[in-house]
């Protein structure tokens, strides 16, 4: 089987599996939500109004984790992963091939989430609020994070074959080890994958990173996990 058929199959598993659309349905409603209530409550004279618009980012890229680590964590289920590589033997193809199917709902979904909650913040802010080409950049700056967020998680589940094990590692990651680090040391948070990529959600910055430069950085955790993922899948059995 040739890589395209190998997407569409791939595409179909996570368009028919309830628990995959709805991972994707977080992402937009955490996000906007939570972004939209931590901008009404904010005070609309405190600086960089950019990152209060998207604040929701950090709930969302739970929902983008979840979505990326049962996407394939379910393919080490039941015997699942013996079954698409009788069609698909080529593992690497395979994955990559999968990893695709995981980036392309996940980027269309993050775009469409970045536009909604700028568009809400800018709103919420009116004048006081950042203008639409920041709003622009962090829409384009929130759908990327959010789609090498789930890619990452998607890496990470092919190197522990658990969607619980990966999420037992990220989510405590996210919301407490990342925090943590950010506290005691801003610069070597910058380096962290949640919040490398963030970085283009703020107005100004005064760390050793940019807002592309951040993100990446996230690609590059992305990119790792990917091929770490890739090489365990070859050396162990289905």
């Amino acid at each position: 089987m040739s890589f395209t058929p190998a997407l569409r199959a791939e595409l179909i598993k996570i368009r028919t599996l309830r628990s995959l659309v709805g991972s994707l349905a977080a992402i937009l409603l955490t996000t906007v939500a939570f972004s939209a209530l931590f901008s009404a409550s904010s005070d609309k004279n405190e600086p960089d109004q950019l990152f209060r618009t998207f604040f929701g980012i950090n709930f969302g890229e739970i929902a983008a984790i979840a979505f990326g680590a049962t996407a394939v964590a379910g393919e080490f289920q039941g015997g699942a992963l013996r079954l698409t590589l009788a069609a698909m033997p080529d593992r690497l193809r395979w994955f990559a091939a999968k990893a695709t199917a995981v980036a392309l709902p996940a980027l269309a979904v993050g775009l469409l989430t970045g536009v909604v909650t700028a568009v809400v913040g800018k709103a919420a802010f009116g004048d006081l609020g950042p203008s639409w080409g920041q709003a622009l950049r962090g829409a384009l700056g929130c759908g990327l994070q959010l789609t090498l967020m789930a890619l990452f998680a998607a890496g990470l589940a092919a190197v522990l074959r658990s969607g619980v094990a990966t999420l037992s590692i990220l989510i405590p990651f996210l919301l407490i080890v990342s925090f943590v680090v950010g506290d005691l040391s801003g610069s070597v948070a910058d380096f962290l994958p949640d919040r490398a990529g963030q970085i283009a959600l703020h107005s100004t910055w005064d760390g050793s990173l940019g807002p592309w430069t951040g993100l990446a950085v996230s690609a590059l955790w992305a990119a790792a996990a990917l091929v770490a993922g890739a090489w365990t899948l070859q050396r162990r059995d289905a």
